[in-house]
């Protein structure tokens, strides 16, 4: 006697949440507002923010402070603005 293979057909039928992906799939979208992440995960989140916060204040204080708007005599730069004025 051979075994009988099993089928899916009752996968769609299934109206309880079972474990099943599919199955738990549908009921998250069938209830939104009782899905929250898990504790460990949100406290994960937030150290990796925390950490990340640090870092960046760390790269801003050590970078060196560039003079892209160097400041010059007001005297030349309003000579400058006359020359363009004219022209």
């Amino acid at each position: 006697m051979t075994r009988r293979k099993k089928t899916r057909s009752l996968a769609d039928k299934v109206s309880i949440r079972t474990g099943k992906r599919k199955d738990y799939r549908k009921w998250r979208r069938e209830n939104p507002d009782e899905i929250t992440p898990s504790r460990r995960y949100v406290e994960k989140k937030r150290q990796q923010r925390k950490a990340q916060a640090a870092r960046k204040l760390e790269r801003e204080r050590s970078a060196p402070i560039l003079d892209l708007h160097v400041t010059e005599p007001v005297a030349k730069s309003g000579q400058e603005d006359d020359n363009s004025k004219e022209s």
